[in-house]
């Protein structure tokens, strides 16, 4: 049934994206924090999700600020990095459109991008909370079942959670704390994670497009 589903949407996006094929875009924000931190991470992810599933995801990079009009042609759309975030107000506008309007947004704290990202997107959506998203919520299991997030790198110790902004039962944004999911899609030099640990990252990123995509 999934693979029905998938398909369907398939055809359904086809036009309006490129040939039929998705992209994930890399948000590039101000504020100094290295948004632009493992670049191997999205390639990585993206052959992952053609591999494992029927959804075609190109495997080049996108970069977009969320002054770029291009952005609004992109279901997808990710964000990390370890300093402080900061949106204008235009960014603030913009991002609240392309989320109520279907986009979808991932943020993986990288180590330190927490507060400042809280702040922002207080900003975005000053009438909503970040709450935490229960195991029994889809994205955990839209492709493969998790009843816990993947802790990938220790950080501070704390249990792994993540956290979602909701619109009429539709989650727009998804982000996830004590994590590091997205570490795990970097080239297996880089951080010298367990291959196991990969596995659970890339996995929990399938689902994490797979909902997005879906939704």
């Amino acid at each position: 049934m999934l693979k029905t589903l998938l398909s369907t949407l398939l055809i359904i996006f086809s036009f309006s994206l490129l040939n039929g094929v998705f992209s994930i875009v890399r948000l590039k924000y101000r504020g100094g924090g290295d948004w632009y931190n493992d670049p191997s991470i999205i390639p990585n992810l993206a052959e992952e999700i053609n591999e494992r599933t029927e959804l075609q995801v190109q495997t080049q990079e996108f970069v977009l600020t969320l002054s770029d009009e291009a952005l609004f042609r992109h279901p997808f759309l990710f964000m990390t990095g370890h300093g402080n975030v900061s949106f204008s107000d235009e960014e603030v506008r913009k991002l609240r459109v392309y989320l109520k309007n279907g986009g979808f947004l991932y943020v993986d704290d990288d180590y330190g991008i927490d507060e400042s990202l809280r702040r922002e997107i207080k900003k975005v959506f000053p009438e909503k909370e970040l709450i935490e998203v229960p195991y029994e919520h889809e994205i955990y299991h839209s492709f493969y079942d998790f009843n816990s997030l993947p802790k990938i790198h220790k950080h501070d110790g704390k249990a792994p959670k993540g956290f979602g902004i909701f619109m009429e039962g539709r989650m727009m944004l998804f982000y996830t704390y004590e994590t590091n999911i997205s570490d795990g899609w970097a080239d297996p030099e880089v951080h010298r994670d367990l291959p196991e640990k990969r596995e659970e990252a890339f996995q929990m990123g399938v689902n994490i497009f797979v909902y997005a995509v879906t939704h």
